[in-house]
């Protein structure tokens, strides 16, 4: 009877995703806002993937974790601001399906790999704390590009089996989508498809690769924490903390908007909040990662400075090498 029931109904074929409501009074203000938004997020973090490749005091595995971190990042907001800002400035807020299934397959391999990420980076900090003797040794180059690969791997493989089960699904309407992305929730409550047994073998795959990853994180920080704060000089303590201070604020800030959206229930009352904390994982934690990396680092910022100082000294000798021609 499902099956016949399915069959009857005819499909939509795309959505009209409502993104922030019916603000046409604050559309530019929002389209300025998420433009610069945009801009810096990816100046920012193609700027420290730069630093990494040309600086070789920054050949080292902790800097290659974050411009791997800084690349999936620009890729990640490129995944979701350039069609919002084309809707803010259009008014257009359709998507085929098709297109909507694309935008999630990226944005949830994306979302998968930084979890993944972020525990390979928080296990460099473990290593090079709590176990500085056997740091060279265990987190080597090859080891590192493994580590990097396997993240972008596995977030790609878990994205493709939920995408691949989404596009059997049948949409038969309504087709509005009350957010500003295409995400596994809300494409889930507009099929009128049987998506019990999806659901099941899904929600396993979420564990895996979004709560398990954070449990390891939380478990590596806390043995990092406690070595710390057994270093009896005070010196020492804030050089340790230093180290991995920044990465504590980039994964407290992912993780802690990430579990609203997909732990707390989806319901109408919560559906803004949800909507809000989207907006901090997915836009505004790329923005932040670049500042937070090169305020807050000294290496990165030496680095930035000789990069400027190479910069400004070009110019000036292609300045004066043209007044000599003329």
């Amino acid at each position: 009877m499902a099956d016949t029931k399915e069959r009857n109904q005819t499909s939509i074929t795309g959505f009209i995703l409502l993104d922030f409501g019916n603000l046409h009074e604050l559309k530019i203000l929002l389209f300025l806002l998420f433009l610069a938004i945009y801009i810096v997020t990816v100046a920012g973090n193609i700027l420290i993937v730069a630093l990494v490749v040309s600086d070789q005091h920054l050949h080292t595995p902790m800097y290659f974790f974050l411009g791997n971190l800084s690349c999936l990042e620009t890729c990640y907001t490129s995944t979701i601001l350039p069609r919002m800002l084309a809707s803010l400035l259009t008014g257009d807020r359709s998507i085929s399906v098709r297109g909507c299934l694309v935008q999630f397959d990226i944005f949830g391999s994306l979302l998968a790999a930084e979890c993944c990420l972020l525990l390979v980076m928080s296990y460099d900090r473990y290593l090079a704390i709590c176990k500085p003797l056997h740091y060279a040794a265990r987190m080597n180059s090859r080891f590192s590009f493994q580590l990097a690969a396997g993240s972008w791997l596995s977030g790609s493989v878990v994205s493709s089996i939920t995408v691949c089960w989404l596009s059997q699904l049948i949409f038969c309407g309504p087709n509005e989508i009350d957010h500003f992305l295409c995400d596994y929730t809300p494409l889930i409550k507009l099929s009128c498809s049987d998506t019990s047994l999806m659901v099941l073998v899904i929600s396993p795959l979420c564990f895996i690769f979004i709560l398990l990853p954070f449990l390891l994180t939380l478990a590596s920080y806390t043995a990092i924490i406690s070595t710390v704060l057994r270093i009896s000089s005070s010196a020492g303590r804030q050089k340790a903390f230093s180290t991995c201070s920044s990465h504590l604020i980039v994964v407290t800030i992912f993780y802690g908007t990430l579990f609203v959206v997909y732990m707390l229930p989806d319901t109408a009352a919560l559906r803004d909040l949800n909507k809000v904390s989207s907006v901090f994982y997915t836009i505004l934690t790329p923005v932040v990662n670049p500042l937070i990396y090169s305020l807050r680092n000294k290496e990165v910022k030496e680095a930035l400075r000789k990069a400027l100082s190479k910069t400004m000294a070009f110019i000036t000798n292609h300045k004066l090498f043209s007044q000599h021609l003329l």
